[in-house]
């Protein structure tokens, strides 16, 4: 496919990425003089230097033959003209970033169903909806959901404390016979791993296992995780995506959010029904004491500057806040933040490129999760009358190295794939892949 990017940001840069070790042909379109020399000489792309509100940029960058445009740069303007300008060249498919959620709204003037846009994405959305899943699963690292929630992927740090230690898996699986799970990576120094039955599970170890929904509290249980309620929140920062969380969690939780801007936060306290805004320094301790975070069940760091949220966290952290939540805005800090005691964080730019990644893919593949911090996805297929792997089963056919099997779901039940399955028309099925092995999984479901 012939995809147009425009912006060479976290989203467009990672995007592009993606999308060009998968075999796509990319241009990418960046007017910085120091990004674009980045992308020359670090990606394998058609770079192109200039503007995406050029219509010259983009026919150097192709866009009479483009099949899709993505338009990711921070500006809400450029992005929105570009894709209308995509649209004149008769661009099939277009994706806009916003930032202004009026873009989202049915009844704002502009919005993508006005504006013939096919998809927009607002990230601070995004990256609040996860973080409030991660609210609901204390004892989880990371959560992504199939299925409307029937299948859950979920990580796990694993402590000296942790049970089923240095088991190798395909005993382990004996042990939690009665589980419905399968543990498809672990990160283990940086690295991750597609596992085999002879792995075993470490301290320090980062582990992601698929699960039946009903299995998920078992299974933590399992590996000694146990899921605590949470119902004392407080949130620093008081920008769209902490405005966000504080609405839906202040119906069934208490929550303090805490905003450095005076003015900001007089005008967070107004759309606020029952929210406690506190004007402040959230890396001042004696502020944090003063306003009862010891009596905290949760602490969520999500303003726009990543030290000021690693210190908060670290804060919170020596303070004894059972559940610690970061917000990442450069993709590179999230491999550091386990090493350093946060286990849980959110990446609005990774989450980003999952939406668009799902989106660029959908037909055959149904959904796509990237987690941040690991080199692996979780990808969802649907198995066609023709695909490769309908014909044998699993133990028959050649699955490519890095890709474990780990999930399908039929018709309204969902199992684990074992040796003799067989994989039918019309079944979906939760795949977990390095990005090496993706198109050839790719194909056996074409």
């Amino acid at each position: 496919m012939k995809i147009i990017i425009v912006g060479a940001g976290e989203v467009g840069y990672n995007l592009s990425k993606q999308l060009s070790q998968e075999g796509h042909d990319i241009a990418l379109v960046e007017q910085n003089q120091n990004q674009y020399a980045k992308i020359v000489d670090s990606l394998d792309v058609h770079a192109v230097y200039g503007s995406g509100t050029s219509y010259k940029t983009l026919e150097n960058a192709g866009i009479v033959n483009a099949d899709m445009l993505v338009a990711a740069t921070t500006s809400d303007e450029v992005n929105i003209l570009a894709v209308i300008m995509a649209k004149r060249y008769n661009v099939d498919r277009t994706i806009a970033r916003v930032k202004n959620p009026e873009f989202l709204h049915e009844a704002s003037p502009i919005n993508a169903k006005k504006l013939n846009i096919d998809m927009i994405v607002h990230p601070e959305s995004e990256a609040a909806v996860a973080t409030i899943k991660l609210l609901k699963q204390t004892a989880a690292t990371d959560i992504a959901e199939f299925e409307n929630g029937q299948v859950s992927l979920i990580g796990i740090q694993m402590t000296e404390t942790c049970t089923n230690l240095f088991i190798p898996l395909q005993e382990l699986v004996q042990l939690g016979d009665d589980l419905t799970y399968r543990i498809v990576a672990i990160l283990r120094k940086d690295i991750t791993r597609i596992p085999t039955g002879k792995d075993v599970i470490q301290p320090g170890d980062r582990v992601f296992i698929i699960a039946r929904k009903d299995s998920v509290r078992d299974v933590l249980s399992f590996f000694g995780k146990e899921t605590e309620k949470i119902q004392h929140i407080m949130i620093l920062g008081g920008g769209q995506m902490g405005v966000i969380m504080a609405k839906k969690l202040e119906q069934n939780h208490n929550v303090k959010l805490i905003e450095y801007d005076a003015d900001k936060s007089l005008a967070i306290a107004e759309k606020l029904n029952k929210a406690l805004v506190i004007k402040g320094d959230g890396r001042d301790m004696n502020l944090l004491a003063l306003e009862g975070i010891t009596d905290m069940d949760a602490f969520i760091a999500a303003t726009g500057d990543d030290e000021t949220n690693i210190i908060s966290c670290l804060m919170a952290r020596h303070l004894e806040v059972h559940r610690i939540i970061a917000l990442a805005n450069k993709i590179a800090y999230t491999p550091i933040l386990p090493t350093i005691g946060i286990d849980a964080y959110i990446s609005k730019q990774k989450l980003t490129v999952n939406s668009i990644l799902k989106y660029i893919r959908k037909g055959d593949i149904v959904d796509v999760a990237s987690i941040p911090g690991i080199a692996a996805e979780a990808i969802e297929f649907v198995a066609k009358q023709s695909s490769k792997i309908t014909k044998k089963p699993i133990s028959g056919l050649s699955i490519p190295q890095n890709v474990i099997l780990g999930a399908v779901v039929r018709n309204d039940n969902v199992f684990i794939p074992v040796g003799d399955t067989q994989v039918l028309p019309g079944d979906k099925v939760i795949v977990f892949a390095l990005p090496s092995a993706i198109k050839e999984i790719e194909k056996m479901f074409n």
